[in-house]
Order: C-alpha cells, then structure tokens, then sequence
C-alpha cells in the first residue's frame, strides 16, 4: 500500500524497538507465574459452552414436528449465510481423459470446472451389466495425500460399483491432482490440511472459507454425477471418511438431491471435539457456527428424515462419546417426524479410517435406500488401481496441465472487486454508520462501565515508577499492564497506551523505547492484551501456532479474537483517561506486531486517541488475500471485513488525527516499504 491509500497524515511517534527485557532482579509479570497460559483458551471454551447450553435448551423444547420444522428452516437459512453466497452455476465442461476397462465396470477419468477455468479431477466409476439408470454415490475423499487413488477410497468405489451404484470420487483441492499452489519445479508447495488453512483465511476476509469452495466442489461434482445418462438422479447418495465425512456432513444438509447419506469418522460433537482434539483444520470451522447452535447433530436433524448413517470408529480421535450424544440427539428428532428407522450408527473398535467394515457399512445403508435391497454383502479381496492408472491429467497436477484458476486467485479478484464497493460504502455514509459496520463485523461488543484496575506491586527506576495493574472487567479475561509515570515533571502529561503483540514488557526495559517515552514526558501504560505476553496461549502439540485452535474458537463465537482484543484496548483507554497524571486530551497508542490492527481500531473507534503509530505490523488485509503462503495471520482475520472495510480505512477514519505506519511488514512477517518517512518521536 502507498501514501496516498491512507491520505494525508502525520506521525505520532517513531520510536525504535529495541531488545526485549527488564532490568537485572526486576519482575515484570503481573500474574503469578504460569497462571495466564491457558486463560484465553478457558474463557473461550467458557463462552461457547454458554452457547452450548443455549443449544440444549432449544433442541429440548422440541416436542411437535412443527417445531422441528421451522428450527431446519431457520438452521439451514442460518448456514447457507455462514458459507457465504455461492456463485451461479456454469457449464461443467467435462471431458473423459482415459478410461480403464474391466470386466463388470469401467472407470473414466473425468474432468470438470466447478467455476469457470477451476477444475475437478475425479474417477467415475460406471457398472456393466443390469438395468441402467443406476442410483450414484458421491464420494467426497478425507485428506489422503494421493486423494481419490487412497486405498479406502478406491475399495469403497470398487465396492459400490461392483454393487449396481455409479460412483463419482473427487480429489478436494490440495490433495490427490488438485493441489493449488505449485513450485517452479511444479511440484506442490504444500498439501492437504495446511493448503487448505491457508486458503481459509484470506477467502474469511471476503465473506467465504475454505468451506465455502469445497462445498461448491462438491455440488458441481453432483451436478456432473446427476448429468450422467447412467445415473438416476432420484437416487443419488454420499459418503466419504474424515475430512470426506465432513464434506458428506456438509453437503447432506446443503444439498437436498441427496437421498442417502453416511458421514464416516467425522461426526461427534463441537463440545467434546473442543474438549479433546480442539478445532481442526480451516474448512472445519464455520464462522459463527457455534454462535448459531448448529452442531454435529444438526448435520444429521437438519435433513431429517432422509436417510443418515453414522459411521464411527471406537478408537477414533474424533470423540466416541459426542457420536453417541449427536446421534441419540438425532434419534429422537427423527423419531419425533415419525421416522427413527431412517437414522442409525455403526461403531466398529478400531481407529480413525475408511476401513472395511465401515465400508461393507456404508455398501448396505446404501443398497437399503437407494436399491430398496436389504442384504448384508461383504467385501471381496479387491484389485486396486495404482495412483498413476487413476490419473487424470498428463503431468498429475491440474494446474500445472492447464494453468487453470486457483482458490487463491479467485480470492483475490473477489476482493479486487470488493474495493470499489468498499470506497462507496464510507463514501456514501456517515462516519458513525461506518464504523458501527466494523463493530459489527470485528464483533466488538459496546464498552461496558469503566473496568476496575487493581494495583499489584511497584517498581522504581530512576526516570521512572511503575505500577503493574490488573484491568478485571466481569466475566472477561484479565488484562495485566505496566503503568510507567515519570519522576521529571508536575501535573497531568500527555499519555501513550503501548500495545505489543510480544507482551507488554517487549519494550519495557531501562533506556528501551517505553522508558525513552517516559523521559520525553509521557505517561506510558503498557498492557498484555488476551493472547499476549503473560495470558499468551501455550503452543498444542501438532499445530502451527498457539493462536491456530483459540483463533478458531474465537471465529466459532461470531467474536474474532482481533476484535476482542480491541475491546481489552478500549478498557485499557478507560483505565488510563482517569489516571489522576493523565491529560486525557492528549492520548495517543501504539502497536507493535500483532498489537498493530487492534490499535488501529481502537484509535478508529475512541476519539479521545489522538494518534496512532503502528510498527512491524500488516497495514492491509489485501496482502493476506494475495499472499498464499501467509504466517501467523489466523488471528488478525475478520471474516467478511473487505465487503466493508480494510485497515486503510480505519485510518482515514482517524484523521485528521496522526497516523503514523513504521517499518510494516507484509502477510509473512518481512519487512516492505513504509508509505511514510520517518520522524523522530516528539515532531509535528
């Protein structure tokens, strides 16, 4: 971004940011020790188990099939608008690239674009022999590397197909053919689970996610499997495993022409998932999902009665006791419509795969429903194809064969489009009106009465006295913070709030740049915003970065964890305008990395916040939509914010007030050309 995006504006501060550190025997930390690592995680857990109850609450109170009713209306309206729009149907334009031929069924290898220029690599296995139509079976894969040619995968199809069914198995993006970002080798970047994360939270910022592609994938892929002449479109089915099971999950209450359907090894509940495992990966994660009472049992109930199996493994990581409670949830809706027959479960005890049994399983339930046979086959040994005999294109990866469009592309024109949209919205309204929209979508709830600051223990230094404060407001996580008022001078002094995604005492040693802000006269309050410094979130085993599960557990509340991060700013604004050696007309804030954006908002929102530095922090979300290899950003999203605003925004809402952005860093962390020269602290 350049000068001219964010208009003219004048620097605050410019202070370096120097070494992290106190001085020798000086303890900083304002919580007894260790007790801050798991707080955020706890309150979240704590504010989605209120909507947990919630939920409890009203699926109790339903006692009449009316009821039952009108709540998956309103469930299904509520998650087509958390997906977002989808785009208008266009031609499929598939095309057979191969075919293996067997003796009792062929397999074609089928391609197809799901939005114009973006396309599908699947396998369409088709039966010879008995009476054409045949019902189909969509198998969306799990998060097998090798996608649709995954042995689990290919046996169920070789099942199925060998059983009168038309199978349609597709790879997802960033499996199997599909992978989205390519090297200059051509080979992928990165795969599955992290490909997908990634595409999640640029698309977040316009309005859609990773669910939102994949759900579209996978209608159009039933689009293609009902186009078929050997299909009958009446009698259309779905099941895949893990990840599969989420996409059969999805897709069985978004898509009505699917008649049968057998989530496997997915299904259990959000309350014991977030208990056990925590949130998976990005299409996992629905925005606002648990904010609206849609769980796991609302994947089954909401197409109630249509026929549902669940499919679980005893030793799976997805816990075994939220089946049980989804599915006896669901039992007893379906039986409310008259119709307990049409849900069941099968458990087999052993781990988390597509695994013969779950796959005889889901060969009967479909045989049940859509052939109205109800027998008991078995699974034969089965000759398996090798990846390369079931691949599609020429080279193995779609891309790189076609130069098609990509997840990331259409996320980036999505938001390139946004923009005038964007500039018309503050153009056209007034100020109040527009930042009321980013309240909304931040999810930034209105201040409530001035938080209380406890005093816990003083410190004395020569330029200065600090005071480490505790900022409790009720019910919320506690916000420790540093208050450093200088010894020089009388009477009330200007006042900076210091907010540093490191931790408050980032910046806080003597002759760093907090202490260097004392001298030039300045009353200084450092604070650890939730998820900073001492209430920072212990790193769990197996993800990326500490902030990945809270983050998602946030987006779940509908509360982005930025936007209550600007509500610990906007109490922290309070607590510093009635210090008795503040002049609370003249306040300023700066953030420094993660604080960066919180404190633009923050400065947006509170008028009594005369300028703003912000310092090796992102100054736009347009570099998180174009960078697909982001760091670290799951945290700073706001979903749908780009249909409003983008962070240059807010900083043309803050002028005339200064605004200063220093050394800014790009969506990876690496540093980019500041808009602005640098100035040292103290000048016009």
């Amino acid at each position: 971004m350049n000068a001219l995006a964010w208009g003219p504006t004048l620097v605050l501060l410019a202070v370096t940011v120097g070494a992290a550190g106190a001085a020798q025997g000086e303890d900083l930390n304002v919580l007894p020790a260790g007790a801050g690592g798991e707080m955020l995680r706890q309150y979240l857990l704590g504010e989605c188990g209120k909507c947990f109850e919630a939920r409890r609450k009203a699926v109790a109170a339903l006692d009449t099939p009316e009821k039952i009713i009108e709540r998956q209306k309103r469930q299904r309206a509520d998650w087509t608008a958390a997906n977002g729009l989808f785009p208008d149907r266009t031609p499929l334009a598939p095309r057979v690239t191969g075919i293996l031929d067997r003796a009792d069924f062929r397999v074609e290898k089928v391609l197809y674009e799901s939005r114009p220029n973006h396309h599908v690599t699947a396998n369409l296995y088709v039966p010879k022999g008995g009476q054409p139509p045949y019902p189909g079976v969509l198998m969306p894969c799990g998060h097998s590397d090798n996608g649709k040619a995954d042995k689990g995968y290919q046996s169920l199809a070789l099942l199925l197909v060998r059983h009168g069914f038309v199978v349609l198995s597709y790879d997802p993006i960033g499996q199997g053919e599909r992978c989205q970002l390519l090297g200059d080798d051509g080979k992928p970047v990165i795969q599955g689970t992290t490909e997908h994360t990634q595409a999640d939270i640029g698309a977040r910022l316009v309005g859609w996610g990773a669910a939102t592609y994949r759900i579209w994938d996978g209608i159009r892929s039933l689009d293609y499997l009902a186009s078929r002449p050997e299909v009958d479109e009446n009698r259309l089915g779905c099941t895949g495993n893990s990840g599969g099971g989420t996409m059969t999950s999805y897709l069985m209450v978004t898509d009505d022409r699917i008649l049968a359907a057998a989530p496997s090894c997915y299904i259990t509940s959000f309350e014991r998932l977030f208990a056990t495992i925590g949130p998976q990966d990005g299409e996992q994660n629905v925005t606002g999902q648990v904010a609206l009472g849609i769980d796991h049992a609302d994947y089954l109930t909401m197409r109630a009665p249509k026929p549902t199996l669940v499919l679980a493994a005893t030793k799976d990581f997805f816990d075994i006791d939220g089946t049980w409670q989804s599915f006896r949830e669901a039992k007893r809706v379906y039986g409310r419509l008259g119709h307990g027959e049409r849900v069941d479960l099968f458990e087999f005890p052993d781990e988390h795969a597509f695994s013969q049994p779950r796959r005889e399983a889901a060969l009967r339930w479909m045989l049940r429903w859509l052939q109205g046979i109800d027998d008991a086959p078995t699974e034969p040994p089965l000759e398996l194809f090798s990846d390369a005999q079931l691949q599609v294109t020429e080279s193995g990866q779609v891309v790189r064969d076609f130069k098609g469009t990509t997840v990331w592309d259409l996320t980036l024109d999505r938001a390139k489009a946004l923009a005038a949209d964007r500039e018309a919205f503050w153009r056209e309204r007034p100020k109040a009106e527009c930042l009321a929209e980013v309240r909304r979508l931040a999810g930034i709830r209105p201040p409530a009465e001035k938080p209380p600051a406890k005093a816990v223990g003083t410190i004395e230094r020569d330029a200065c006295r600090i005071e480490k404060l505790l900022i409790e407001r009720p019910g919320e996580v506690p916000v420790p913070a540093l208050l450093f008022v200088p010894k020089a001078g009388e009477g009330r002094r200007p006042a900076i709030l210091y907010v540093d995604g490191r931790g408050k005492a980032a910046d806080a040693a003597p002759g760093g740049p907090i202490e260097e802000l004392v001298k030039a006269g300045h009353v200084v309050l450092s604070i650890d915003a939730r998820g900073f410094g001492e209430t920072a979130s212990v790193k769990p085993k197996d993800y990326w970065h500490e902030e990945y599960p809270i983050a998602h557990l946030a987006l779940h509340l509908a509360r982005p964890l930025l936007g209550q991060r600007v509500e610990d700013v906007l109490a922290a604004v309070e607590v510093l305008a009635s210090r008795p050696e503040v002049d609370a007309a003249r306040m300023g804030i700066v953030g420094v990395e993660r604080g960066g954006p919180a404190a633009l908002h923050a400065a947006a929102l509170d008028e009594r916040l005369g300028g703003v530095t912000v310092r090796r922090s992102i100054d736009s979300w347009m570099d998180v939509v174009a960078t697909p290899m982001s760091k670290d950003q799951m945290s700073q999203v706001v979903p749908a914010a780009l249909t409003r605003y983008d962070l240059p925004d807010l900083a043309r809402a803050i002028a005339p007030r200064k605004v200063a952005v220093v050394e800014p860093v790009d969506a990876k962390g690496e540093p980019k050309p500041s808009p602005f020269p640098r100035r040292r602290a103290g000048d016009g």
